[in-house]
């Protein structure tokens, strides 16, 4: 009888999801891909919010509690949360998945010099997440190390992919300019050779001043679109556009299909 006991926990034990949690919606999609039906995900920063400035609600702080693995990307809330976590969550095993990526300081706005923390949205970069992610996951759930590796293999295909068709897509871009009101595609225009040119920082609308320095810079440079983001306010970038009379396109970086996201932004900056 003892025999089976063991056998049944064991059982059980191999089928169990893992609970882990996420900072922001593009880890999730990542953990689709690399382990789907394999784990049970908290996202802590819901579409709508800002990673910046974000608080965790009680309900999340009682998932948190039960999770085993705690998914750290990088973004400003995580500083003074982090170690919250941890304190009510002592197993709780946080893994930094921006490590061995080497950040790039944001050149435009009002944080330029400071260190961006959108790595996300570089194909790039995103191998370097999975396989971190990857890593951790087989850390705790070694009796599913052979679908980590096989499902992580078949993403950074879909990546490698990916990044071959952005090349090719921006290949003859002439104006290679993009204006945007949060700096958030820094690395994706680092890996592609593009510029963006900001218009705010962490939510503040910038000074008369600051906007009519944005509107000759934006007229210099003869950008056709100006990038905004849902989770900030769009009145600035409204007013540009009116200047510039040029289109006003939303993009969010929190989006969870973080594929989708890269290629629908690089449709748009290749005029599709």
């Amino acid at each position: 009888m003892k025999k089976y006991i063991i056998l049944l926990i064991l059982t059980i034990s191999a089928f169990a999801k893992v609970n882990v949690a996420v900072s922001i919606p593009p880890q999730e999609y990542i953990l689709e891909q690399i382990a789907p039906n394999l784990v049970d995900t908290e996202v802590v920063v819901k579409p709508g919010n800002s990673p910046h400035t974000y608080e965790p609600k009680p309900s999340q702080m009682i998932a948190l509690s039960k999770a085993k693995i705690y998914f750290a990307i990088g973004v400003e809330f995580e500083n003074s949360w982090l170690p919250k976590f941890k304190a009510q969550n002592s197993n709780l095993l946080i893994v930094h998945t921006d490590k061995n990526i080497k950040k790039y300081p944001i050149t435009s706005g009002q944080e330029a010099g400071e260190l961006d923390p959108h790595i996300w949205l570089s194909p790039k970069n995103l191998k370097v997440i999975a396989k971190n992610m990857a890593n951790a996951l087989i850390k705790v759930d070694s009796n599913h190390t052979k679908e980590y590796k096989d499902n992580l293999n078949q993403f950074i295909t879909k990546l490698d992919k990916l990044d071959k068709k952005i090349k090719d897509k921006l290949s003859k871009l002439k104006n290679r300019n993009f204006l945007i009101f949060h700096p958030s595609w820094g690395y994706f225009a680092r890996d592609y050779n593009l510029k963006q040119i900001a218009v705010e920082i962490k939510g503040k609308e910038p000074s008369a001043r600051e906007l009519i320095s944005v509107i000759k810079l934006a007229k210099k440079t003869a950008v056709k679109v100006i990038f905004t983001q849902p989770e900030f306010s769009q009145k600035s970038a409204k007013l540009i556009a009116n200047e510039l009379d040029i289109k006003v396109v939303k993009v969010s970086p929190l989006k969870k299909d973080v594929i989708q996201n890269i290629t629908n932004f690089t449709n748009i900056l290749a005029g599709e």
